[in-house]
């Protein structure tokens, strides 16, 4: 799969483990129905890729921003649209921010782990000379290790790590995810303080 991608890579790249940013939608759903007292719906994706993108330091402009999902479960059952095979695979939207052209890749279970694939793919961007901005959205507690050690040399490229808790290292800045989720799901801050 990574070398697949390699000849045809964007300037701006965001990587994402779709297993991974599916279950912290679902945990904050969980936690939000249960403090606010009303159902919460499925993330906006395309709201939640411009928060990234915004994360990482993209501007308002015509950007061409490629958003790779590596994935093990065809669903990402907490976001709209979903379906990673017929909703977001080879689909795109423009807005404010560029056109974002998404692509996806299933984690080859019988020869790779999605640790291996998502930092394999990681690897292939730092390394390709088009790519300038990559914004990666990874699951640091379950292979977090592998991608400190994919990224320490990097000072090339402008890199920056979406994660729910701080992490030291190398070779990346860091943005917090959960504002981004947040967002998407449409809870607004207003909401916490008519609670007190």
């Amino acid at each position: 799969m990574a070398a697949d991608i390699s000849s045809m890579l964007s300037k701006n790249i965001i990587l994402v483990d779709a297993d991974y940013i599916d279950k912290v939608a679902f945990d904050f759903t969980v936690n939000f129905e249960r403090m606010l007292m009303r159902q919460i719906p499925k993330a906006d994706l395309a709201l939640w890729l411009d928060c990234v993108a915004l994360d990482g330091g993209l501007e308002p402009g015509d950007n061409d921003i490629q958003v790779i999902f590596i994935y093990g479960n065809e669903e990402i059952v907490n976001f709209a649209p979903g379906n990673v095979k017929d909703e977001i695979d080879g689909k795109a939207f423009k807005d404010n921010l560029g056109e974002f052209s998404m692509e996806a890749y299933p984690v080859e279970s019988s020869v790779s782990t999605m640790g291996d694939q998502f930092t394999d793919t990681l690897r292939v961007l730092l390394d390709a000379e088009k790519v300038e901005t990559i914004i990666a959205v990874p699951s640091m507690e379950e292979y977090g290790m592998k991608v400190k050690e994919a990224v320490k040399k990097n000072k090339q490229k402008q890199l920056t790590l979406l994660t729910i808790q701080p992490q030291s290292g190398l070779g990346f800045s860091q943005q917090q995810l959960g504002f981004s989720v947040v967002h998407a799901l449409g809870v607004k801050g207003e909401e916490f303080q008519q609670m007190q």
